[in-house]
């Protein structure tokens, strides 16, 4: 069963309820170690400090502030906790908006919050309470030192909340240089032929359909490698050029090829479901293990 990684408890009005909060991500990232290339042997990172080759204990390791080059401002662990103890154990809301008013610029990582033993009515009151409402909760909390702004939502019987980056962590459009001054104006039959590219390609979204071609491609790198098999590195090819000569043939191709790839895949996935399920190679076993 998965560990809470932080307790504490949801408050808005003269409510509070008890909550627990769990990591609503799995990793699937494929450890890789460094070593050294003529012998195998393993590469460790040590603290040292500065000038010496003296390894420094985690537990003499503190938090400091440069001021200028070589001047600190050092920082306890028991001073920064000092500094708003009540906010350590409570997710303040401040106000309920609708969802499709926050850009998802500001989302960060996702959590889910469980109701602490004795809460669970409070909890699903809430969480009741929400879904009808259609609204999301903005709120305050301390995780790890830090405080976040946050985004609480509820589909009728669980609360999840995902981090937010506050605005001024965003870089404003205006800062980059992405747009030239006077950017060029398509004309009425493109635009209406983009935005049927757009339609032809839409589709519900489902979250299984979609997988990490890298991380699989990567595993089966590792398997071979380990096999015994030798491995020839191909060049990547540049992108080509569109064949059509302008705009308006390339979105013509482009819509004709979505609308036949439309056509065909209902037959794939029904190969899909008759095709044997494969098993799955060591390597994808040991990398799922290390995942959890």
């Amino acid at each position: 069963m998965a560990r809470a990684i932080w307790s504490g408890s949801i408050s808005f009005g003269l409510l509070n309820v008890p909550v627990r909060m769990y990591s609503a991500v799995a990793r699937r990232n494929i450890a890789l170690r460094e070593i050294r290339a003529s012998d195998s042997a393993r590469i460790k990172h040590r603290r040292v400090a500065e000038g010496t080759d003296e390894e420094v204990p985690y537990d003499e390791i503190i938090k400091a502030y440069e001021l200028t080059p070589g001047q600190y401002v050092p920082l306890t662990k028991d001073e920064m906790q000092a500094l708003a103890p009540e906010k350590t154990r409570a997710i303040e809301v401040e106000d309920f908006v609708d969802l499709d008013e926050i850009d998802p610029i500001y989302f960060d990582s996702p959590y889910y919050l469980g109701p602490a033993d004795g809460a669970e009515k409070a909890y699903s009151l809430l969480a009741r309470a929400m879904h009808a409402s259609g609204k999301v909760a903005i709120a305050h909390f301390v995780l790890r030192n830090k405080e976040h702004l946050s985004a609480i939502r509820s589909d009728g019987k669980v609360l999840t909340l995902t981090t937010m980056r506050f605005a001024d962590e965003v870089v404003p459009v205006d800062e980059l240089e992405i747009l030239p001054d006077k950017a060029a104006k398509p004309a009425k039959r493109e635009q209406e032929m983009a935005e049927q590219l757009i339609e032809s390609l839409s589709t519900d979204f489902e979250p299984q359909a979609y997988k990490d071609d890298y991380r699989e491609q990567l595993l089966a790198l590792i398997e071979r490698k380990a096999e015994g098999k030798e491995i020839v590195a191909s060049e990547a090819e540049a992108p080509k050029a569109t064949k059509a000569p302008d705009l308006m043939a390339a979105l013509e191709e482009s819509i004709a090829a979505a609308q036949g790839g439309k056509a065909k895949k209902p037959a794939k996935k029904a190969r899909k479901k008759a095709a044997p399920k494969a098993k799955k190679s060591p390597a994808k076993k040991r990398a799922k293990a290390k995942s959890k």
